[in-house]
C-alpha cells in the first residue's frame, strides 16, 4: 500500500510517500512551496498543479492529510484552511480516498504519545524508515508522519476486521 501523506499550508505543503510491503520505507518526499507575496490564487493553484502532477506520477492508494490545527492566529488558520481545501480538491478529482488525521492522532501513532513535541516525531519519524537524516523542512517530516499514521491504522483496522 502507497499512502500520499500531506501537511497542507499555503507557503509550504508538505508531501511523503510511504509505503508498506512487509516493513515502512520512504518512496518519495518533499514540499510544494509558493513565494510570499504571490497572490493566493496562484499560489493555490501552484499547489494544485503540482500535487496533481505527484498523484499522477506515483499512483497512491489513499491521501492522508492533518487535520486543522487551530490556533490564536485566525489568519493562519484560514490560510492552512485554503490549502487544505485544495489538497482535498484535487485528491477526490483523482479518485483517491482521502483519510484524516487530528495532530494528536499522528503523535500517538508515530511516537506512542499524543502530546509528543515535534523533534519527538520528527526522530520517530527518521528512526521508523531507517533514514539517516531527518527531513528537512519540517512539514516534510510531518506529512511523513500523516502517512504512517495511516498505513498504522489501517493495518490494526485490519486487524479488528479480521477477528
Amino acid at each position: 500500500m502507497l499512502i500520499l501523506g500531506i501537511d497542507p499550508g499555503t507557503a509550504i505543503t508538505g508531501y511523503g510517500l510511504v509505503e508498506q510491503i512487509d516493513e515502512l520505507r520512504l518512496v518519495d518526499a518533499g514540499a510544494i512551496l509558493t513565494p510570499a507575496g504571490t497572490p493566493l490564487p496562484e499560489r493555490l493553484l501552484t499547489i494544485h498543479k503540482q500535487l496533481s502532477s505527484l498523484i499522477s506520477s506515483f499512483k497512491p492508494d489513499a491521501v492522508a492529510v492533518e487535520e486543522l490545527f487551530f490556533s490564536k492566529n485566525a489568519r493562519t488558520a484560514m490560510s492552512v484552511g485554503h490549502a487544505r481545501g485544495v489538497v482535498l480538491l484535487t485528491a477526490a478529482q483523482a479518485g483517491l480516498p482521502i483519510f484524516h488525521y487530528k495532530p494528536s492522532e499522528v503523535k500517538v501513532a508515530v511516537t506512542g504519545y499524543g502530546a509528543a513535541a515535534k523533534p519527538q516525531v520528527q526522530e520517530m519519524v527518521r528512526l521508523l524508515l531507517e533514514l539517516e537524516e531527518t527531513p528537512k523542512p519540517d512539514d516534510v517530516a510531518d506529512a511523513i508522519a500523516v502517512a504512517i499514521c495511516h498505513l498504522q491504522s489501517a493495518y490494526l483496522h485490519r486487524l479488528l476486521i479480521e477477528e
